[in-house]
């Protein structure tokens, strides 16, 4: 007789299969359209006729990632310059501000170039000229009109105005009444085809704060930076997003348009919009804004390869007296990789709940954490990336403790087959995350960009589910094996071990 576990397992597997099913590839065909521009930009129209609003989601291929030598935090530099407006848009006077802007960015390089000098250096030369582009910063200043784009946007109903910049992309969104829809094209191809530099060395203060608050003043953000570096020696993802604060005060309105100029064409874009739309209308529309940006070729793939870990790396973080944290992280290959679901497979089964193998040993059984996780896909997931555990230790556990229980659930994946259950439930949650993110106009409009750029195809969404069902037992063991081993292995940690008691544990070791 069957075990009520297993009853209840099967009959959600049905559940969630038959759910599936009313929302497979042939449903979305109908009410999806695909279509290139001249110009390159891919756009993805999907009617969703629920409510009278359409939402939209602009992926640009270039994320932190992208960030030229010298220029980390450029690509999140130009996410910000996205919203200060257009030559129409944002200014009491362009004419002049233009004028002014222009003499801002002179008088910068100029105070740039001295600044940089390693010998020969006048510091009154660099104060005056520090000043005098501060000055004219100031003038340009006074013809802004602050946040113009965004009230225009929220006059005309729309909600949600925002971008990311994460390592791989850039990506800018909101949601509109679909009568709005040849507003939301006019706006959104104005701040792409005629960006503005407006304020850009005081929206560089405010990334900078971004870093203090994110990175400098947060240990588990000055943790995963130094994790990083350590485990990328070559491969740009060695540098978090957010970027070195010595470069991020020196880039300039300069290099923000070159990182414009060379990843914001056409078609190194990919542009989805769903909801209450015609067809035809909406491509129409699309065609008569979008179409009027330059064509440029796609912008070329990064060259560095980051080359093979040989040898277990560590970054250890003081801290006395504060709160403890310990990652452990491993190289995996890029999305495309056949194995990429065996490791979506992994992240859920160590990590995905109150059922997940780390919450049951580390939390609920040994109570070593407080809470424990896993994932895939770190800090990116374009490029081959890292495979990421963390936990924080409970009281009076040491990070050595969850070290030996980490080894030890890693231990058992790699010897022991999960069983039949843990793993039909796995891929049923999967089943359900992937409906959870198609269930309203911004996710769908999320998740169609995200394929249709990654894959050249929006119908990877369900080739993806495909692949999961078909991970076996015997791949989750061979894929642990060949990826979790010392020699592949980054270890980070938080220690607040005071130095005395070190001294001390070292005393006691010597006797």
């Amino acid at each position: 007789m069957k075990s009520l576990r297993a009853v209840v397992v099967a009959a959600f597997f049905l559940l969630i299969t038959v759910a599936v099913q009313a929302q497979d590839v042939a449903s979305f065909e109908k009410r999806t359209t695909v279509r290139k521009l001249s110009n390159g930009l891919t756009v993805i129209l999907m009617q969703r006729a629920e409510a009278p609003v359409f939402s939209f989601y602009t992926l640009v291929d270039a994320g932190s990632a992208q960030d030229p030598k010298g220029g980390s935090g450029l690509a999140h530099m130009f996410e910000h310059m996205a919203f200060k407006g257009t030559p129409n848009i944002g200014t009491m006077d362009w004419v002049k501000e233009k004028a002014l802007l222009d003499k801002v960015e002179k008088a910068y390089l100029a105070y740039d170039y001295e600044k940089r000098k390693i010998l020969g250096r006048d510091e009154k030369k660099i104060a005056d000229l520090d000043a005098a582009w501060r000055k004219v910063a100031a003038e340009a200043d006074k013809l802004v009109k602050l946040n113009e784009f965004g009230q225009l946007v929220e006059e005309h109903g729309g909600v949600g105005l925002n971008a990311t910049t994460f390592n791989d992309s850039t990506v800018y969104y909101y949601s509109m009444p679909a009568n709005e829809l040849e507003m939301w094209a006019y706006l959104e191809s104005e701040r792409m085809l005629h960006p503005v530099y407006r304020e850009f060395y005081k929206e560089r203060d405010v990334v900078l704060e971004e870093r203090r608050l994110r990175v400098d003043s947060s240990p588990i953000g000055r943790l995963v930076e130094q994790s990083l570096a350590a485990a990328f020696v070559a491969h740009p993802y060695h540098v978090s997003g957010v970027g070195w604060h010595s470069e991020i005060s020196s880039v300039t309105a300069t290099d923000a348009h070159e990182f414009f100029k060379t990843y914001y064409t056409p078609s190194n874009i990919t542009l989805a919009v769903v909801g209450d739309l015609q067809v035809e209308p909406t491509m129409r529309t699309i065609q008569q804004y979008f179409g009027k940006l330059p064509a440029g070729s796609k912008a070329a793939e990064l060259r560095t390869v980051e080359p093979a870990q040989n040898a277990e790396r560590k970054a250890t973080l003081r801290e006395p007296g504060g709160q403890p944290w310990y990652l452990e992280m491993y190289h995996r290959p890029g999305y495309t990789d056949p194995d990429d679901a065996v490791y979506d497979v992994i992240g859920d089964l160590m990590s995905n709940g109150r059922t997940s193998r780390l919450y049951r040993t580390l939390v609920r059984d040994k109570k070593s954490a407080l809470f424990a996780g896993g994932f895939s896909g770190f800090p990116g997931s374009k490029y081959p990336n890292l495979f990421v555990f963390y936990a924080v230790p409970n009281r009076n556990k040491t990070l050595d403790d969850l070290a030996g229980d980490f080894k030890g659930e890693i231990e058992r994946l790699k010897s022991q087959d999960i069983s039949d259950d843990e793993l039909k439930m796995i891929k049923t949650r999967i089943r359900a995350d992937l409906l959870r993110g198609l269930a309203d106009n911004e996710g769908l409009a999320t998740q169609l960009a995200t394929a249709q750029a990654r894959y050249g195809d929006w119908r990877e969404l369900f080739r993806q589910v495909e692949r999961v069902d078909k991970v076996t037992k015997e791949d989750i063991r061979r894929v642990a094996n060949k990826t979790f081993v010392a020699n592949n292995r980054t270890v980070g940690v938080i220690d607040n071990t005071k130095v005395e008691e070190k001294k001390a544990e070292a005393g006691k070791e010597g006797n």
